[in-house]
């Protein structure tokens, strides 16, 4: 299978990581993610208006520039490289999704928002007895008049706090855990009701906690058919994964190569450490699993426009080897660095950081692991 990128997609990956390695470097993101806001707004805004990769992936019936989940593919690998911290996944990704795939009330004109940066959106999803199952939700969308009033608990809301929208997934029928009953809603997070608690979080991003209580929402607020939703939801949802292993991509590049150039220069009994023997076996080893975390990556890409049931197949055999990758490589690049690897001065600790939460969002290796077995059991059958 080829797995070359064309030439509009090259010139994609040379612009982006052209503007980061100018306006994006450890210094000035490192300065960003202490600051107040915890990110650069005016870097969202050239995102929009000067590189247009906000609308990349989009097609051009809604404003953008007609690419796809290669695109996406592209942008997320550079983004890891810089340990981008902007809202590109919530934003794009999932919100994108949702919106083009739901084909919700006024989803051209959200779209165009977000084209043109002026809407950034959070994936209100998970709960605290919630793990990783999409569908275990308490949080309740009432029917009410001709809207829906929801009430609930959010946990850990990647991007909430710079979020002008939120995408909220809440229960407008079954039992806790049914597949049934799940809606998915566009919720304005200056809504009356909605209340946040935002905090930084180990890898440089901000969460929030929210609360929904009594918000009324509007019929047309909703994505997808009322109950039936969980199917979309999980479709989004890999979608988000696959573009996280892409971004894992570059995390792990960083990881392998600061390794690799530190053992060169650090020295012992007057010989670079990079001259032993054992050390080297150790970097082929992480060399390896970057290379294989590639090919299942590109693999999941391709299989995102395959049935269901291949869809989920594939992304989560990625996600098992990008888990495990992500913990080979970066327990190792920090060992291989000593204790000065996890300093605040020291990129290589930051890349650690991302690494280890990306181990475990969206399902951790064990997670992902019975999800593939469970389709192919259920396929088989």
């Amino acid at each position: 299978m080829d797995f070359s990128f064309t030439d509009e997609q090259s010139m994609l990956r040379d612009s982006v990581a052209g503007y980061l390695a100018d306006h994006y470097d450890f210094d000035a993101r490192r300065a960003a993610i202490k600051s107040a806001d915890g990110w650069r707004p005016q870097v969202w805004k050239a995102f929009a208006e000067e590189l247009g990769i906000l609308g990349a992936s989009f097609s051009e019936e809604h404003g953008g520039l007609g690419g796809g989940v290669t695109d996406v593919m592209v942008v997320m690998e550079e983004f890891g490289k810089a340990l981008v911290v902007e809202p590109y996944l919530g934003t794009v990704v999932i919100a994108g999704g949702f919106l083009t795939h739901g084909a919700p009330s006024g989803a051209g004109e959200l779209i165009g928002q977000i084209i043109e940066g002026k809407a950034t959106f959070a994936f209100a999803s998970a709960e605290p007895q919630g793990r990783y199952t999409l569908s275990d939700l308490k949080t309740t969308a009432r029917k009410q008049g001709v809207g829906y009033v929801l009430n609930g608990h959010k946990a850990v809301v990647i991007g909430a706090p710079w979020a002008s929208h939120l995408i909220v997934t809440a229960r407008t029928g079954g039992a806790q855990r049914d597949a049934r009953g799940v809606s998915v809603f566009i919720v304005d997070k200056n809504a009356v009701g909605v209340s946040t608690r935002d905090y930084p979080t180990v890898d440089g991003r901000r969460a929030s906690e929210v609360t929904f209580e009594n918000v009324s929402v509007a019929a047309e607020a909703m994505i997808g058919p009322e109950g039936e939703a969980l199917p979309l939801v999980e479709r989004v949802v890999d979608e988000a994964i696959a573009a996280t292993c892409a971004e894992s991509l570059g995390v792990l590049r960083r990881l392998h190569e600061g390794t690799l150039a530190y053992t060169k220069e650090r020295k012992q009994f007057g010989v670079p450490i990079a001259s032993f023997q054992v050390l080297q076996h150790r970097m082929v080893d992480m060399f390896i699993q970057l290379e294989q975390s590639i090919s299942m990556t590109y693999m999941a890409h391709v299989k995102l426009g395959e049935n269901d049931v291949e869809r989920a197949k594939g992304v989560s055999a990625a996600k098992v080897q990008i888990g495990r990758a992500c913990r080979f490589v970066g327990q190792n690049a920090i060992q291989l660095h000593g204790g000065m690897g996890m300093t605040d001065e020291m990129a290589i600790g930051h890349y650690f950081k991302r690494a280890t939460m990306i181990e475990g969002e969206f399902g951790s290796v064990d997670h992902h692991l019975r999800r593939y077995e469970a389709l192919s059991l259920d396929r088989a059958a």
